[in-house]
Order: C-alpha cells, then structure tokens, then sequence
C-alpha cells in the first residue's frame, strides 16, 4: 500500500499516527519499521481501544487522578493475585460462593462510598434486604400455612377464609413452639431469598432457578399485600438505596392489590398513589433523594389490556411519577412481544416501553427477537439485552437511537444465564462504549447491596484491568442521562451529583493521607 500527501495536505503527528495504525493492522505485517516504530503504533493500538470505552474521554481533576491512583492500585492487587491463582479467582465462580466476602475488598469499599446516582431496573417487591423482610414477619396478625414446601401469608384478626392444605396458624405461635427462635428464623428466612450455600443449586438450569425465583416473589408478595407491612416495606428499601447513595430510582412494579385488617381491599391503582405519597414523604426527611418513578408492569404470560387501560390512568393522574410500560417474567417461556404487537403499536401513541429484552442465551429464538420489537416498538430502554452481543445490526440500532441497557450482572448470574463474569456480553458493551447502565434487577432476592455489589463485580470482574474512575464516573453520568426525568430534574440531579462526587473524592484523599 502506497500513500501519499502533498506538504500543504500534511496531517497533525497524531492523527498520522493513529493512520499507521490501522494500515499495519490491516496489513498483517510491519515490514520495514523500526522497534521504535513498532512500540509507539503499539501503544497507540491500545490507547485508541481505551479511548472507546465507556468514560474513556472523560478527563479527571487533579484531585480525581489521586483517587484513581488508589482505586487502581487496589484493583491491580485484586486482579493480579487472581491472575497468579485463578482457581481462587470469585467471579469465576457462582456469586452465592464469594458474596460475602466482598465486604472486605478495598475496591468494593471505595465504591460503596461512591455516589451512584439513579438505579433505573428494579422490581419494586424484590428491593429489600431479607433481614428487614424478616423483621417484618414479627408484626402482629399475621397467619401462616405452611404445607408442602410453601408458605402463604396473610394479616388478619381471625384464620383466614382462603384455602390451606394444613391450616393458618398465627407466625408469633409457631415460633413459640419451636422452642428455638433463631433456628426458626433460620428456616423461615429460607422462604424469602434465594441465597444457600447447597453448592447443587449453583449448577442448576435456568428454568430450575426461575421457578425458585417465583416461588420466593410469590412467599414474599403474600408478606407485603397489607397495606400498612408495604409501606413500612417501602420506605425501609428507599433507606437501604439511600445509604448505598442512590439518589434516584425507577421502580417496575404491577397493580398490587393492597388490603386492610378488616379484609377491605384497595383497587388496583392504589398502590401507585401510596407509592407516591411515601417518596414524597421519604423526600422531605432526606432532601437530596430526587425521587422515584413507576414502570408498570404486566406478566408476559397474560393479556396486556386491562394494564394499559390502568397506566393511561395512572400517566393522567399521576404525570410526575409515571414513566411507562413493560412486560417482565421468564422470556424462555413467555410470550415474545411480537404477539403483544398490535395492541403495543396502539399504546405506542401515548406511552412509553421499557421492555426486557434478550435476557437470554439462546439465538435466533423468539426470546432474543424480542429485542427486535423492543427497538421498533421504540423501547427507550432495554432491560438486560443479554443477547444483543449476538446480534451486530440491532447493536448499531442501539447505538445509534441511544437506547440504554440497563445491565443487571449479578442477576444474570443468579438466574442462571453466565457463570464466569469474565465472559459477560457487558465486557464487550464497555470496550465498544454503547450506552450503558448498570441496575440491580432484584438485590432484595440475593442479598445484594442495592446497587454497591453490581458496580463491584461489573468494575473488577467484567470491565477491563484498565478501566478506571472515568468508567464508573461515566457509568453514573449514563444513569442520570438516561433516566425519565424531565431536563429540570436532570439539571437539578446533576448539580447534586456534582457536589457529592466532590464530597467523595474529597473524602478519599483526606482518608488516604490519614
């Protein structure tokens, strides 16, 4: 290959150089170069794949490289020490495995500390922790039946009419009788997660893990139906994100149907009001919290009508909370939403799709077409887009209309879609700079922090050695972008995130030089 340039057609040192690159690699052969040559194409090679990254135009402040100093040189000991010994490496492993022991990582201290801003994927019965669940089991009125493996719960003065195989009991009775209250809470607490350490689970298929995972909503979706147990339900999971500095979250839930003591039940668009009322009471008592916002949510198994009917309500009643619409369950067995095409085509017309898509490892099923209609339904985000990796034009799409996907890692691993982080889909969604969110799915049902333990794992077990403080300051950047909030809220998040970032990298060095 000859080039040529005349000396007024000269091109700046850098961009000539970053030409060279890319004629020796598409040559497949650096004839006639020195190793001096060679060295500085090289390294360019391996700036240029950084610059493309996710944050890798950012620039940090003085005091910002600092930080980055330390973040990195604690990550470099975490990730060498694996390299030099990879069968103690975690996040080859299952998370249930290594869970607990990421308390102790200086990387997951420092981004616990990190303010992350908005958390845009996650199911509102699965937000908090189990402990605070299990708290919630010692309010009074509550029956129990408890038969065959299965636990369904009701509050109410006297047993309750529903069917049970056995028979209601009072919960505050069966624990007096077992005459070991920890190792009854122990037992119980086994209804409400899915956290074990029976490594057999570890390796169980995902249509195995996925009726584990309905059996517990269903446990704890029985706990939480009495109105005055959700409220207390919610503002402790709005306390939980707080102090894992979330300043914002869009909550996906369905139309709940709330009920009284007295067996009165709420219609089923209470529960968005109720939701409203206490984040706005939760905000007065913490006035950097921006607030919450509902996506609602029907089952991909059933008709979608009557929910859309309920959302044009809820977007005319309640316009500041509402954002849109999705439809969530296991893909594998659900309907894709091509059947749903029809009526969402409708809907299009005054409301907004944020739909799961491709959560996934099969291709060229109807599961990871989904992500086919999500894009032309004109979905403003995706949830998981596991299998967009294999998908190169919708890729672009993506790109291209800036449709976020909001990443979910530690519940891709727990529902039984990757085990060795390393070879995540995110890994080449970083490298490649695609608009990019990281959410928590449901950190409620593995234990997770709200959001602290997907930046952890995403940041040390799927980005690259290299990726630094830009990566996740642009991961927190992206999280405020591509929120529902309207360009007032945005401004306003963004100048709060602004003085908390300063806060924490402020608070970082103070910490460093003591």
């Amino acid at each position: 290959m000859q080039v040529s340039f005349s000396l007024g057609q000269l091109p700046d040192p850098d961009k000539m150089l970053s030409f060279i690159c890319v004629v020796f690699l598409l040559s497949g052969h650096v004839c006639g170069i020195s190793l001096r040559q060679y060295l500085n194409v090289r390294s360019r090679v391996i700036e240029q794949e950084l610059e493309k990254q996710v944050g890798g135009n950012l620039n940090l402040t003085e005091e910002e490289k600092i930080v980055n100093d330390i973040l990195m040189r604690w990550k470099n000991v975490e990730l060498d020490e694996s390299f030099k010994n990879p069968s103690f490496f975690n996040f080859s492993k299952h998370y249930f495995s290594y869970r607990d022991q990421i308390k102790n990582s200086k990387v997951y201290q420092i981004i616990r500390r990190m303010p992350k801003g908005a958390a845009l994927h996650i199911h509102s019965t699965l937000m908090l922790s189990t402990d605070k669940l299990m708290a919630l089991t010692y309010e009074k009125h509550l029956y129990a039946c408890l038969a065959d493996g299965e636990l369904d719960l009701q509050f109410s003065r006297l047993p309750p009419q529903r069917p049970c195989s056995f028979k209601w009991i009072l919960l505050s009775e069966l624990r007096e009788r077992s005459n070991n209250v920890t190792r009854f809470d122990s037992e119980l607490r086994k209804y409400f997660t899915m956290v074990t350490n029976d490594e057999r689970f570890y390796d169980k298929d995902i249509n195995y893990t996925w009726k584990k995972f309905n059996k517990v909503c269903k446990t704890i979706q029985s706990l939480i139906s009495y109105r005055p147990v959700r409220e207390k339900f919610f503002l402790e999971a709005l306390n939980e994100f707080y102090s894992d500095n979330i300043m914002y979250i869009e909550i996906r839930s369905g139309l709940s149907r709330l009920y009284e003591l007295d067996g009165r039940v709420h219609n089923q668009t209470y529960w968005p009001y109720l939701m409203q009322r206490l984040a706005n009471q939760f905000k007065k008592e913490h006035p950097d919290f921006i607030g919450i916002k509902l996506i609602l949510t029907r089952s991909r198994l059933r008709s979608v009508n009557e929910t859309l009917e309920a959302a044009r309500e809820i977007k005319e009643y309640l316009p500041d909370i509402f954002a849109g619409f999705d439809l969530v369950g296991q893909e594998d067995i659900g309907k894709p939403l091509s059947d749903y095409v029809p009526t969402l085509l409708e809907a299009k017309k005054d409301m907004k799709f944020f739909f799961h898509g491709g959560e996934t490892n099969w291709f060229g099923t109807s599961t990871d077409e989904n992500l086919v209609d999500a894009i032309l339904l004109g979905a403003k985000r995706i949830g998981h887009g596991y299998a967009l990796i294999k998908h190169p034009d919708l890729m672009d799409a993506v790109k291209k209309k800036d449709i976020a996907v909001e990443v979910n890692v530690i519940s891709n691993t727990v529902l039984s879609l990757v085990r060795d982080v390393r070879n995540h889909p995110l890994a080449t969604y970083l490298a490649t700079d695609m608009p990019i969110v990281i959410s928590s799915d449901d950190p409620g049902m593995w234990d997770s922090d709200p959001l602290s333990h997907d930046f952890y794992v995403m940041f040390v077990g799927v980005a690259s050695k290299k990726a630094d403080l830009r990566t996740l300051k642009q991961l927190v950047i992206n999280s405020i972008r591509y929120s529902e909030l309207d360009n007032r809220g945005k401004r306003s998040m963004f100048k709060i995130f602004n003085k908390k970032w300063h806060c924490f990298i402020r608070s970082l060095i103070t910490l460093h030089k003591s």
